[in-house]
């Protein structure tokens, strides 16, 4: 399916908006009791469930097609009416969801993206916050501070978050489609910024299923690609034209030959061991006049609010991985033998690093 090709706003003007957005958040902490606040910022993990719930249910694909009261509604969705309707209630106050004077039940702009079939939609996103795993890792959060890394829950077969979705395949394709969701949400802004089409070819490494790579491909018609990851990801994988596919493991070898090579979301999954590791396989396998591309969040100094400091915490207690600052990505691109030469944000959390080789 085609990239959503809604205009985005000038970065300028969302960053404005993100800073106007801040200050009155700040400002309603400041006018409400302390002791408030914080029930308020506490009681927000039950939007989420709640969110997660309609998810779970498809209540946003049941209404798709048009307003529904509540017994047409429960009966579709297989619900209890009563707390089908409380439910609703509480989403309907968030503006999730409405309820129309007639008394059905419609959509709201906040409700589309919970449809399956939204242009970008979260309703995968929400099943793997929503998991009964992914509650788990967060339940050990203090854990995961006091021990300084990554803690595995019980009932996780003692393994690694990355191993543990490996073999959970029905977890495994939850998490699969939650990267689908947030690859959809930051993909057009990516490619906006990248000016992907300056390269002859560009090696996606880690690179899924291919979806960002096709993109690049669809609006580069000079550049061919190579998408790499492992063999049971990338088996029954349908190379667009221009592609060839190949597997492996970043922690081994990397294809050569390529004028860039695109990591997208992979180095936040390491700690800083690894993700040197991953950079120096990728360095072994560059020209020197090849470009490093790192997609990924580059987080403020300081301590002001940040969208990356959530998924800070997330790699916290999965992965054991983390975001970083500017400061940290150039930190750890020299030790891997690399020179951050530009770092160019989008209209997302996310921004595009670009490195060299250093001389």
């Amino acid at each position: 399916m085609a990239a959503s090709k809604k205009k985005v706003p000038p970065l300028p003007v969302i960053r404005v908006v993100e800073r106007i957005r801040a200050a009155l958040t700040v400002l309603n902490r400041k006018l409400t009791p302390p002791p408030l606040a914080l029930f308020e910022m506490i009681a927000a993990a039950s939007t989420a469930q709640a969110v997660c719930a309609a998810a779970q249910l498809g209540i946003a694909d049941a209404l798709a097609a048009g307003p529904r009261d509540l017994a047409d509604l429960a009966a579709d969705i297989d619900a209890d009416p009563d707390y089908l309707r409380r439910l609703l209630r509480w989403l309907i106050s968030q503006d999730i969801f409405t309820q129309h004077p007639d008394g059905t039940y419609g959509l709201t702009p906040l409700a589309e993206p919970l449809r399956a079939d939204a242009p970008v939609s979260m309703r995968n996103f929400a099943l793997f916050i929503g998991s009964p795993q992914h509650r788990q890792y967060w339940s050990y959060l203090s854990d995961a501070v006091r021990t300084g890394a990554a803690v595995i829950p019980e009932g996780m077969d003692g393994l690694p978050f990355f191993d543990y979705v490996r073999k959970d395949r029905e977890f495994g394709a939850v998490f699969d489609g939650a990267m689908t969701s947030i690859s959809e949400l930051m993909l057009e802004p990516m490619l906006a910024a990248g000016h992907f089409n300056r390269f002859g070819t560009i090696v996606d490494v880690g690179g899924g299923r291919g979806r960002l790579l096709a993109e690049i491909l669809a609006r580069a018609p000079e550049t061919r690609g190579v998408l790499f990851d492992l063999p049971e990801i990338v088996a029954d994988v349908q190379a667009p034209d221009r592609c060839t596919v190949v597997a492996g493991s970043f922690f081994d070898t990397v294809p050569e030959g390529g004028d860039a090579y695109v990591l997208k979301h992979i180095v936040h999954d390491w700690a800083d061991s690894e993700a040197e590791k991953i950079l120096r396989t990728v360095h072994r396998a560059m020209a020197g006049s090849a470009r490093l591309l790192l997609l990924e969040v580059v987080l403020p100094e300081g301590n002001r609010p940040h969208r990356g400091n959530f998924l800070d915490l997330e790699m916290m207690v999965s992965a054991g991985g983390r975001e970083r600052t500017e400061r940290e990505f150039r930190e750890l691109l020299t030790a891997a033998g690399f020179e951050l030469v530009r770092i160019t944000p989008t209209a997302t959390p996310d921004s595009i690093l670009e490195a060299r080789k250093a001389e």
